[in-house]
């Protein structure tokens, strides 16, 4: 005695729903995937030409209330912002914190600021810069 297939024969009726299901299961993962790529890549491009202003920290100096700072500043003709500078004490705590504003048509300002604080510091950090 036979036992009779309870498949229907390779090809003969079409595709099987699973493989109807994968195949959109695939396209829909490919749309979202390309969505989310292009929407990584706007705001990436966005971040790197939208920043006008960029600063870097050259060297300082301490004394016992204040912390000469020179800066490096660089940025759009025109664009105007500031830059944020903190100094530390040897055990960690912040004793000053400043923002200092820069303006103007140059495209790089160096310049040396005086940061006071409350008590010696050890360090100056230039924490960023932010443009209007």
């Amino acid at each position: 005695m036979s036992t009779a297939s309870t498949r229907a024969p390779e090809g003969r009726y079409g595709r099987s729903s699973d493989e109807r299901a994968d195949r959109t299961l695939k396209v829909a993962g490919a749309v979202l995937g390309t969505l989310l790529l292009a929407l990584v890549g706007y705001f990436g491009y966005h971040y790197v030409v939208g920043n006008k202003f960029s600063g870097e920290l050259i060297a300082f100096s301490i004394s016992d209330d204040a912390v000469k700072v020179h800066l490096e500043i660089r940025k759009d003709a025109g664009a105007s912002g500031y830059c944020t500078v903190r100094s530390q004490a040897e055990d960690g705590a912040e004793v000053g914190r400043a923002d200092f504003r820069f303006s103007g048509s140059d495209t790089r300002i160096d310049k040396v600021v005086t940061l006071r604080t409350t008590a010696r510091g050890t360090s100056a950090e230039l924490l960023g810069c932010h443009a209007d």
